[in-house]
């Protein structure tokens, strides 16, 4: 069977079909990848209890009963999903499933591009990714300071910045109130094998502006390597007055859902104190955003304050005093701003 390295496959422009079982294509996948399962879950069961306690001969045997009865309807499938007839190919390590898949394909006049390895080494180069050093540029401010949309801000024209959304790739804002609105998250899995994606596709040499973000985004984990570079890279911490700060998110989360507030705030009952959660919870019954946002930024002014102050080995911030949350405005000011590591 014709094989591909990694590089060489992903460099291919046709569409990528994934044979795994429908389970481990949702545990993660190749981003844009299509799952054209070989097997069903249930099937993929049967097969490995039968490899693991009967022999490898035999486990081959049921998957060939498996297979005979769905051949045409996985041709009629491939079609769907490739309308061209050419395809990449992989299933866990390239072995009898994807062989299998490409035999079926080429017999019914697919051109057929096979990873070489399979989904296990693309893993391997997804996980290495992370240790590839790059020259980050870490925005920081307290909550509401807007910093995804400087970000945003910063990618575009006229400033054309390389920039990392990892909130965006979490589909959580990283606060107790992160979720609301947003996308269910991926599995940790996706979640890293999207950010290899994006990474691969920002400049190598040159910096790149990213959100300062904890270990976890909601119930994502930074992969390790990753986070110690935002760690160890220079920061830009915005400081935006209060009062701004406070009308932006009262107008965001006045337009969500009011239980999903009421939620959140009882997530946050032992951080906020029992007085400050029912006077919360008080002032989103009556519509009173602005006074809900005042007594959670208390707690979370601290707490980024305080996490600011356990850092000490880290390299020194630039604080950027700005007027309001404008973006654009914003994200010239920064612009601006040499870093702790410019030169004077």
């Amino acid at each position: 069977m014709p094989r591909h390295p990694l590089a060489e496959f992903q460099a291919l422009p046709y569409p990528i079909l994934d044979v795994r079982a429908p389970i481990e294509f949702a545990q993660g996948h190749v981003p844009g990848a299509l799952n054209l399962p070989l097997f069903t879950d249930e099937e993929r069961a049967r097969i490995g209890t039968t490899y693991k306690q009967v022999s490898q001969e035999k486990a081959v045997h049921l998957g060939l009963e498996f297979f005979g009865p769905k051949m045409s309807t996985m041709v009629k499938q491939a079609k769907k999903l490739a309308p061209g007839k050419e395809v990449r190919l992989h299933c866990w390590r390239g072995g009898m499933r994807s062989g299998a898949v490409l035999w079926l394909l080429e017999l019914a006049g697919f051109k057929v591009h096979l990873l070489d390895k399979g989904y296990k080494d693309y893993r391997r180069a997804v996980l290495a990714s992370f240790e590839q050093p790059r020259q980050w540029r870490v925005l920081g401010g307290l909550t509401g300071s807007g910093k995804t949309d400087v970000l945003h801000a910063l990618a575009a024209e006229p400033h054309g910045q390389p920039v990392l959304d990892l909130e965006g790739l979490a589909h959580h804002k990283g606060s107790a109130f992160g979720a609301i609105g947003q996308p269910a998250q991926p599995t940790q899995e996706q979640f890293e094998n999207n950010l290899a994606a994006a990474l691969a596709v920002l400049p190598a040499d040159a910096p790149v502006w990213v959100e300062d973000e904890s270990r976890q985004i909601g119930r994502l984990t930074i992969p390790p390597a990753l986070f110690a570079q935002l760690r160890a890279a220079p920061r830009w911490v915005l400081e935006v007055p209060r009062a701004a700060r406070v009308a932006k998110l009262a107008a965001e989360y006045g337009a969500e859902n009011p239980a999903e507030l009421a939620g959140a705030i009882e997530r946050l009952h032992k951080r906020l104190g029992g007085l400050a959660t029912q006077q919360a919870l008080a002032a989103i019954e009556a519509g009173d955003f602005t006074q809900m946002v005042e007594l959670v930024l208390d707690y979370y002014d601290k707490t980024y304050t305080y996490g600011l102050a356990q850092r000490p080995n880290e390299p020194a911030c630039t604080f950027v005093s700005v007027a309001d949350c404008d973006p654009v405005q914003n994200a010239v000011f920064l612009q601006q701003t040499p870093g702790p590591l410019a030169p004077k």
